[in-house]
């Protein structure tokens, strides 16, 4: 639970004003490689292929290989081979002053550019979440942006999904508020049309991705991987049940986030607002992974858990004024060594027993009515678990935050319950009021070199 404003609250209000503008950025140059290479390339213009999209909910496509990285459009970065193939800043296209909304500082940067090829999603899309994973060393930070082609042949403008930095020493990690170009939105971390109702979708997207440094430093940030999740998931107050599958569980480390409660004010101030960072801690250390000594030096030694107060100040979102921006919590998974992390949407509860099954727990976001879901002992209007397996009955097994103690964070939930309140897109509030739900988002976590059958789950979603 978060005490900012909840983003499927946000979705459903009344426009913001007029679009923001994102900071300076070279124009995109030629690709380096030739189409057959490019699975998104055309030869005239690097748009898609044109191919029908399919009948579904939920499309996935994210750039992360050695050839993803060489066919995009490039001004100043380059692909770099290896183990883990990457983009980096090799040579500046150009410099810019950026003040900082968050500080008040301006200070001038370094900039390089790289702009995906178009991807058609196989389903025109009323949502679009991105997602990316890098590590930013002192003196430089990156940017992403999306830009997409509607279904009446008009444009979007490009729209700022984030400007992040894996610390906070440089610039304030932050989304971008008041950008729409009066037919859709984005809400914090969310491209939304405005009005579903009017059969207007996203049809096809590029990604940009502008990665800074300071001047004549020499210093890159290096980026992993990027991408987006775009989604039509029908409104609905109810989904069909599904069948249970085989029982499994998952250890997984145990992290109450009510122990933290008025811990650093800065960050949101513990207890509730922390659901998403003590998932995610509880995840990336599930993978053998967790901060060191060092990186915990500033926690307060009386403070239990260090841990979470870390995860919760390096996935704050200071324009949110929160630590629930989704695709930052992604992106400070992917900060620890060989980790990869999106955030994406699931279609049923079958998949998600899929990625359990392969061992891959899942974080999911949800909002209920205390009477909703038997046994939470709380409603809210947003929230993220970590679910870390099922019951020989198909009843879920997460590790719920929303817990007094570390001990008591497992729970078993009712499964008919959770995946109504998880894949719902409508529901009631406590007033009665019809208002949003998430519609199955989820964060998914997995290292770099997936065993056969981690594969093979993420592959069936379209996550490569």
């Amino acid at each position: 639970m978060t005490s900012s404003t909840p983003r499927r609250t946000v979705l459903a209000a009344a426009l913001a004003a007029a679009a923001g503008t994102a900071a300076a950025a070279a124009p995109a140059a030629a690709s380096d490689c030739s189409t057959a290479d490019c699975p998104d390339a055309s030869p005239a213009d690097t748009a898609d292929r044109g191919h029908a999209p399919a009948q579904g909910l939920v499309d996935n496509r994210f750039w992360s290989s050695y050839t993803d990285w060489r066919c995009g459009a490039s001004a100043g970065t380059k692909a770099v081979a290896g183990l883990r193939p990457g983009l980096v800043l090799a040579t500046a296209a150009g410099r810019v002053d950026h003040t900082d909304p968050h500080t008040g500082l301006t200070a001038t940067w370094e900039y390089a550019t790289w702009t995906s090829p178009v991807h058609t999603a196989t389903v025109p899309a009323t949502e679009v979440i991105a997602s990316w994973n890098a590590r930013t060393p002192p003196g430089t930070w990156l940017q992403v942006e999306l830009s997409g082609a509607y279904s009446d042949g008009t444009a979007t403008p490009w729209y700022v999904m984030g400007r992040w930095a894996s610390g906070d020493g440089d610039i304030r990690r932050t989304s971008v508020d008041d950008q729409t170009d009066g037919r859709s939105t984005v809400w914090t971390d969310t491209f939304a049309i405005d009005d579903t109702a009017s059969g207007l979708r996203l049809l096809s997207y590029r990604l940009r991705l502008t990665l800074y440094r300071t001047p004549d430093s020499g210093l890159t940030p290096m980026v992993w991987r990027v991408g987006a999740m775009a989604s039509d998931v029908p409104d609905r107050f109810t989904v069909p049940a599904s069948t249970p599958g085989l029982s499994h569980e998952l250890i997984v480390p145990r992290y109450s986030q009510n122990t933290h409660i008025g811990q650093y004010p800065e960050y949101d101030n513990g207890g509730e607002a922390w659901c998403s960072p003590t998932s995610s801690q509880m995840i990336v250390e599930y993978w053998g992974r967790r901060p060191s000594a060092d990186d915990l030096a500033w926690v307060d030694p009386a403070f239990a858990d260090p841990q979470v107060c870390h995860a919760a100040r390096f996935t704050y979102d200071h324009q949110y004024q929160g630590c629930g921006n989704w695709p930052f919590n992604a992106a400070y998974a992917a900060t620890y060594p060989d980790m990869n992390a999106v955030v994406t949407r699931l279609r049923s509860l079958t998949e998600l027993e899929s990625l359990i099954r392969a061992g891959i727990p899942a974080i999911t976001s949800q909002s209920f009515r205390k009477e909703e879901l038997t046994g939470a002992g709380y409603g809210t209007s947003g929230h993220l678990m970590t679910v870390i397996g099922f019951t020989p009955d198909g009843d879920v097994i997460a590790n719920d935050p929303a817990s007094p103690t570390n001990p008591a964070v497992r729970r078993v939930y009712q499964r008919r319950e959770w995946e109504n309140i998880w894949l719902r897109t409508k529901r009631y509030n406590a007033s009665g009021k019809v208002v949003s739900g998430t519609g199955g988002v989820c964060y998914l976590y997995f290292p770099d070199r997936p065993s056969p059958a981690q594969r093979k789950a993420l592959g069936a979603l379209g996550i490569g």
